[in-house]
Parts: C-alpha cells; structure tokens; sequence
C-alpha cells in the first residue's frame, strides 16, 4: 500500500538514500517504517543519486508527488543502505581546524600557547574512494601498522546542487541541494608526518557518510547540534553555530577560482573532544563502534575491524 502518511508530518524530513538489494544500488527514499521507495520502480528516472541532485526543485517535487501515489510494488523492504553518493566524482572537500575549541585542543596537544585562529578556511581533500556507506566497517590500520593514531571526526556535510564559481557569500545556500553526516576518519601521525594533509586523511575506507541526504529546502543548519560517541561514551559535543567559517563563508572560498558543480561533496570541520586530544589519549581499535548524530539529519554509526 502507499506511504504518503509517513510524510505528512512536518517533523518527519524527506531522506533520500541509496540502497543495494539482489537487484543493484539505486536511489530512493526512506520512510519511517523503514521501507524505501525505490523510485525507478515508482517510474522515475533517476538511476543514480547524482540524477537526482541534478534534478534540483523540480526533482524533488516529483519525488514527493510520488511518495503518496506509487504503488506497493515500488516499496523496498530490507536493503542495505550505502553513502547517500557511493562514489563522489572528485575527491570530498574538508575543512580543517574549523571550530575554536577543536583548534585549542590541538594547540595544547603541540605544546602551543595563544595561537592565531585561521584567517581563511583550510581546504584539504579525500580521496574518492574513501567513501563508504553507515554501518560498514572502518578498517582498523592500526593492526597493519599503517597508523598508531586512528582518529574520528563528527562533521556536518552538505552536497553540492548547482554548479558556479566565484560565488557571493550571501548566495551560497542556493548552491547547497542537502546535508548528511560525514566521519573524517584521520591518521594522526601520517597527517603530521607528511606535512599536507591528503595522506593522512585519505586512508582506505576513511570516509563514512550517510546515513541519507536530507534536502537543504527542509533543513537550516546554521545551528545544529553534533555529537559523537565511541562504544557509548560520548566524545564530541557542539553545535554548528561554534564554525569559525560558516557554510556560506565555506562554498564562497572554495569557489573562488575553482568551479564546484553538482554532487560536490564538502565536510565543514569538526568540534573539540577527538581522540588524540584526551588525557590520555584515545586511538580507534576494533571492536570499537562510532556514532555520529546531527540535528535534523539522523545518526551515523560504524564499526572499526
């Protein structure tokens, strides 16, 4: 039967997902009895979530008009969820050292007293192949000696939706299409070692995103709250609002020069309380299980083996 009741509250967010069952991955969207609508059988022609990013408005008007009319065949009941863009076309963009309290604690990690915040937003990138979806697993590269230092990073995500360079700063939310959760799985040590950061943050499977992409249209996410937790403890507590660059001030820097296009993928930073900054300090191990929750968007969890 339909499921147009499971949005027509206010509250309850449209989630756009990708899933994998016997048949492939596609795009659909996740009601809250957990069933996906499977929106090539609903008849739309989105093969992919990039198709629908680029789509825009009037894409997601239609997936809307369908969520109440398509038919029971085109719900789907047990599939597996993957990053909301399984493979992002270019590297994710990052922005490092981006909340106050996170650039303090590393200072005091280095032995560092009174040092200047950053005057423009530090841009650095992982590899495509990074990605992976909620609930699968972050290797443990500790065990292989790849890193001693295997960190996590709550981050708010947001996906690129319309294409442009050299974008005002008080233009810049129109080029946003959705926000998702974004973990910036980090060798401390191979970061540091290298002196530009890629290496370090670039690790296999270091990316975990997801769990869904909720559209900007329905979201603020000036002021969200995030949080982390490792097997339960709560590790990292904040707000979006604590950014020393804001989404705007973000997409209006990288742009300049450089065009960002559709399906663009941009973590903001990430609040103090990660793990090389505890007394003493905390390094991911299997066995261990992350969970990532913003405001508004949903939770994020992974494992570590």
């Amino acid at each position: 039967m339909p499921a147009h009741n499971l949005w027509e509250s206010p509250n309850v967010p449209l989630k756009l997902v990708t899933f994998a069952d016997s048949v492939g991955a596609r795009p659909g969207a996740l009601a809250e009895d957990g069933r996906i609508l499977d929106f090539q059988a609903a008849g739309l022609a989105f093969p992919t979530m990039l198709d629908v990013v680029k789509a825009g408005a009037a894409g997601l008007a239609t997936i809307r008009a369908a969520l109440g009319a398509a038919p029971a065949r085109a719900w789907v009941s047990g599939a597996t969820l993957l990053a909301p863009i399984p493979r992002p076309a270019r590297n994710v963009f990052c922005v490092g050292r981006n909340y106050m309290d996170h650039v303090a604690e590393g200072d005091r990690t280095r032995g560092i007293q009174n040092s200047e915040l950053p005057k423009f937003p530090q841009f650095f990138t992982k590899a495509p192949e990074c990605v992976i979806g909620p609930d699968a697993t972050i290797p443990d590269h500790t065990a292989t000696e790849v890193t001693k230092w295997l960190d996590y990073e709550a981050e708010l995500t947001l996906v690129i939706g319309t294409a442009g360079v050299n974008i005002a700063k008080d233009k810049a939310l129109d080029h946003v299409f959705g926000w998702t959760i974004g973990n910036d799985v980090t060798g401390r040590d191979l970061q540091r070692r290298f002196g530009q950061w890629f290496k370090g943050k670039s690790l296999d499977r270091s990316c975990p995103m997801g769990p869904w992409i909720v559209p900007a249209d329905e979201l603020d996410a000036s002021d969200l709250a995030i949080r982390l937790w490792v097997n339960g403890e709560q590790r990292q507590s904040s707000r979006t609002s604590k950014m020393i660059f804001d989404v705007k001030e973000i997409i209006s820097q990288l742009s300049i020069g450089f065009t960002l296009v559709p399906g663009d993928v941009i973590l903001t930073g990430t609040p103090e309380g990660v793990g090389y900054a505890m007394q003493p300090p905390q390094v991911l191990k299997t066995g261990d299980v992350v969970e990532i929750e913003i405001e508004g968007i949903g939770r994020l969890r992974n494992p570590v083996g």
